[in-house]
């Protein structure tokens, strides 16, 4: 779609500061929801802090390693759930330095692409491969959509959850496609807000009757709240501010134990960001992996999850969310990414806030994830557009990427676990190499 505010342009302020909310709705559940996975009790993760360290790191790769040319959000990042879970044994020390390692992993590459140039990862991955991943990115997060809008964790299956999140879907499309110039920039709010509020009435239509069944809004959420809660800060823990909470590193072979953790997951990681930033690339018409370069992307990236950590001890990374977000509204302005930055930043220290997010049910954030998430499908197989599918050397490149990606193959390899989209995404590397060779 033709962008309303291009990267540098700046909605006016009033406006801008409700589009900076939409994006810090769209990038708020999958953040806050890292750190109670890996750490239910709240002892070493904490999500106002983790949504601190998303703020601070976003706003690193926004105006120091990107000089405002990539609107890209930086949030907890999934992939490294399992590192983290280990590393709670560690204390924050441990936590932090298995994100440091990660980090530097992206700052290494970094260096050794701006030392080569980043010309090679064009030609590695043309359209013929990195449509597909993209359209994998998109199509993998679905299951994600369909157990919130399932109410899965509720642990029973509840139609009304359906109805409740199919509705937020649906105003959420209505706003986008129907609404006036100013509804269209905020459909995600309009469906939020909307789908919150017939839940609010079948939940207390639920209380007075005692049906379960219709209480979808999580009220305990508010219990014991106060207005201003400063968040458990990673590097607070690291210097003993927890007294319940220890460090725990010993020695040199816990350190080494941190590294083989968290380091080959950013390797891991790094099929993605570049898939994140192509499909950026398409939707703002402006190649991102040569200007700012995805050297100054890594860093961004890399650095930024070091800065989350320090604060929530969550390494971070680019979005889809977000991504989608630009791609419906069509607002790619730093300005925005940046307030929607300083949004988490301040918000993170409101506890009101925080519970509210607590109390949206997962039914709406599965309706509105399936805009979301559908976006970012449908923006990969439109780079699938100048590739001839008549061509059976391109049918088998873009199968060897979708049917290993969807179907869920993952690798093995001792410690380390190769997604099934970076297992996807290197097999058609492969078959393209060996059977579809072109001069760029």
């Amino acid at each position: 779609m033709k962008l309303v505010y291009n990267i540098d342009q700046n909605p006016p302020i009033k406006k801008n500061l409700l589009y900076a909310f939409q994006q810090l709705l769209a990038i708020m559940a999958a953040t806050l929801l890292v750190p109670i996975l890996v750490d239910g009790t709240g002892t070493y993760m904490s999500q106002p802090a983790a949504l601190c360290g998303a703020g601070f790191g976003t706003l690193f790769y926004l105006f120091i390693a990107t000089r405002k040319k990539s609107p890209v959000f930086l949030g907890s990042s999934f992939a490294f759930i399992s590192p983290l879970a280990s590393a709670v044994a560690f204390g924050f020390l441990g936590i932090f330095l298995g994100a440091l390692f990660a980090g530097l992993v992206y700052v290494v590459i970094a260096l050794i692409i701006k030392a080569t140039g980043s010309e090679w990862v064009n030609k590695l991955l043309p359209p013929v491969v990195i449509g597909p991943t993209v359209a994998l990115i998109g199509l993998s997060l679905c299951g994600s959509a369909v157990n919130n809008l399932n109410n899965t964790a509720a642990g029973s299956y509840n139609l009304i959850a359906i109805l409740v999140g199919v509705i937020a879907f649906i105003i959420t499309v209505y706003a986008s496609t129907k609404g006036n110039k100013g509804i269209r920039m905020i459909p995600f709010i309009i469906g939020v807000l909307g789908a919150y509020a017939i839940a609010l009435v079948f939940t207390l239509i639920g209380r007075s009757t005692g049906n379960e069944a219709m209480q979808l809004v999580n009220l305990a959420a508010f219990d014991n709240m106060q207005l201003f809660k400063v968040p458990r800060f990673t590097f607070l823990g690291i210097f003993g501010a927890y007294p319940e909470a220890t460090n725990k590193i010993s020695g040199i072979a816990d350190v080494i134990s941190l590294f083989v953790l968290f380091a080959p997951v950013a390797f891991v990681t790094l099929a993605e960001h570049i898939a994140d930033h192509k499909n950026l690339s398409t939707i703002i018409e402006h190649d991102l992996i040569t200007d700012p370069g995805l050297d100054k992307t890594l860093i961004g990236d890399g650095v930024g999850s070091i800065i989350g950590s320090f604060f929530g001890g969550c390494p971070n990374t680019t979005y889809g969310e977000s991504v989608g977000c630009v791609a419906i509204t069509g607002n790619a302005s730093i300005s925005t990414i940046a307030i929607a930055a300083v949004y988490c930043i301040i918000l993170s220290f409101f506890d009101p806030f925080v519970c509210f997010v607590n109390s949206i049910p997962s039914c709406i954030v599965g309706g509105v994830c399936i805009a979301l998430y559908g976006f970012i499908a449908v923006s990969g197989l439109k780079m699938l557009q100048p590739v001839d599918l008549n061509d059976n050397r391109n049918l088998f490149v873009v199968a060897a990427i979708l049917v290993p990606g969807i179907g869920g193959l993952t690798l093995n390899l001792g410690a380390v676990t190769i997604s099934a989209i970076a297992t996807g995404l290197i097999l058609g590397i492969i078959i393209n190499v060996i059977f579809n060779r072109r001069k760029a």
